[in-house]
Parts: structure tokens; sequence; C-alpha cells
């Protein structure tokens, strides 16, 4: 991006230095015969290129962007004025200009004060415009980079508390013999492979997704002996190998609802999970108990970011193409279904 704002820059000094080779074209032509004209034309270029680049970068930065407006008009005034009477003096003198016809020196006179007035301005008009896209582009940037930042909070990385937790787990259950510790390592193993590789790609499959979301589950269902009441609806399975979505949006709304269960916590408690392909369109959908309290995310591993960051990056990959609910629903249970065209 800062590539493309420097040729455009640059292409506006190539523009006007063409457009102020003609102006000293049409407007010399008739005082000089061919050869001075094409000596004219490039002295006055080398000349202007001096006091176009003396307004634009040093009196536009230097007065007027510090708001010395009185300073930047009086010294814009004064190259003017200096510039133009150098070049009522220098050029009769070096060439030989035909003022014989009535009111050819008056023309030369108007047709240099133009010109020069035209170099003033315009260096004036781009060096001031300059900076208020250089900022405007600097505002786009950082939102950019606001969106990336979402994106990384969401694509984090598992809390160490969490993986001390789960390698200490490991470690006790590795003195019996028992199959927690295999199964531990195996669901470990899902769940960074998916966080060193999978979170980094801008979108991944759905399979993988649901992939590093059973992971966690079964970390989940290890840590309470297989007694939680969480079931997965899960249909499609081919499309979803081909179906891809931005990292972390499903397994973040799967946390959310691991965290405000209080499942494990509270007896009765249960996690529903739905989701399905119907004609182009992803269908997601987590209904769950409510805990009177939540339960604690640094063990849980992942720190949920909320609706807001999900709904912000919805927007910035779906715009218009989805549908996304999230509220409490009777019987002290709450729903999050999410909808996405995939065809948009």
């Amino acid at each position: 991006m800062e590539y493309r704002w420097k040729f455009l820059l640059r292409l506006q000094h190539i523009f006007f230095l063409l457009i102020f080779i003609l102006i000293t074209y049409f407007t010399e032509n008739y005082f000089l015969d061919a050869s001075e004209l094409i000596w004219s034309i490039i002295l006055n270029v080398l000349f202007n290129i001096g006091i176009y680049y003396l307004v634009y970068y040093y009196l536009v930065p230097y007065f007027y962007l510090s708001n010395k407006y009185p300073e930047f008009i009086l010294y814009a005034l004064i190259c003017f004025l200096v510039s133009s009477l150098f070049r009522i003096l220098w050029e009769p003198a070096v060439f030989k200009m035909d003022f014989s016809r009535e009111g050819y020196y008056v023309s030369f006179l108007y047709n240099v004060y133009i010109s020069q007035g035209i170099v003033i301005l315009v260096a004036s008009f781009l060096g001031i415009t300059k900076d208020k896209f250089l900022i405007e582009q600097d505002v786009i940037d950082l939102g950019e980079e606001k969106e990336q930042l979402y994106l990384d909070l969401l694509k984090s990385k598992l809390s160490p508390h969490f993986l001390l937790n789960t390698l200490n787990n490991m470690y006790a259950n590795s003195f019996t013999s028992s199959e927690k510790t295999s199964d531990s390592i195996l669901q470990l193993s899902k769940l960074l492979q998916y966080v060193i590789y999978d979170s980094g790609k801008e979108k991944i499959s759905v399979i993988q997704e649901f992939s590093s979301l059973k992971a966690l589950a079964a970390l989940y269902q290890l840590k309470y002996n297989n007694q939680l009441d969480v079931t997965f609806d899960i249909q499609d399975q081919e499309e979803f190998d081909i179906v891809e979505i931005p990292p972390s949006i499903l397994l973040t709304l799967f946390e959310n609802a691991l965290k405000h269960s209080a499942i494990g916590e509270k007896e009765y408690s249960f996690i529903r999970l739905s989701c399905r392909m119907e004609y182009s369109e992803l269908f997601f959908e987590i209904i769950n108990s409510i805990g009177k309290y939540r339960t604690n995310s640094a063990e849980i591993g992942y720190q949920g970011l909320g609706n807001e960051a999900i709904i912000h990056i919805l927007e910035k990959f779906y715009s218009g193409q989805y549908d996304f609910y999230s509220g409490p629903e009777e019987n002290d249970h709450y729903k999050i279904v999410l909808k996405i065209n995939m065809n948009g």
C-alpha cells in the first residue's frame, strides 16, 4: 500500500512536469525559433524544478503544515516574484526574443507571471494534499491493523496455565496404566497443531475447525472423567472438507459456551452443538445451560473475545452474507445461531 501511494505521488510530479513543458512551449514559441525554443524549455524546466521542490518540500512542511500561514503566504509570494523577475531578466538576455510586434513584450510578461504562478500554486496544492492523503492512508492502515489484531487475538495461543495443567494431569496419569495419558497427548497435539499451523491462515476448512473444537471438548471430558453432557450433531461432512471459514470463529463460540454453561461445575449443565450445510449456507447452532457463575477462563485455555469480535470478523469476510443471534432462551438456556451464505 505504501508503494502504491509513493508511485501515485511520483506520477503527479511527472504529469505536472509534462504540463509545464507544454505551457512553456505554447507561451514562448511566438518569440523564439525552434532551436532556441528547445533550450528555453530545458532551462525553464530545470529552473522551475528547483522552485517546485522548494515549495513542495520546504515551504509547505515547515510553514503551512505547522500552521504558520502568514509566513507561508509571504515566502510563497517572494518565490513567485523572484522567479518571475529572474526569468524576465535572463530570458531576453540569453535568447534572441522577437518583441518587434506590438504587445509581444506585455504578452511575454503575462506568460511568465502565469506560468510561475502555476508552478507555485500546484506545488503548494500537491504538497498540502500529499500529507492529507498520507494521513488518510495511515487511518486506513490503522483500521486494517486493528482488524488483524482482532484476528490475531481470536487465534491466540493456548495459555501457559492451561498447558501446565494438562501436562500435570498427563504426568499424574503416567504412573498408572491409564488410557487418559495417551488420549490427553493425542487431543493436546491436535489442539497445538491447530494453534501453530491452522490459526495463522486466513481461512481453513470447516472440518479443520471442528477437529480443534472436538479436541478441546475431549480435553474437557478427560478432565471430568467423561461425565460432561456435550453432544455434537454435525452433518454434511464431505461438504465441510471443501467449505472454508476464518479460523477460530466456531471455536471461540464453543469456548464461550464452555465458559458460561458451568459445565463440569453444575449438575444438569449441558452443551448441544449442531452444524449443517443447506443450499450453500452454513448453519451453526449452540444451545447451552447458563451457570450462575463463570468458570475460570484461564483453565479453559482460550481467552474468548466475545460476540463483538466475532461480528467484526464476520463483517470483514461476509458483510451482508450472514445472520448472527446470541441471547438467552427459556429455562435458563442460552442460544447462539450463526448462518453464513458461502456463495455471496
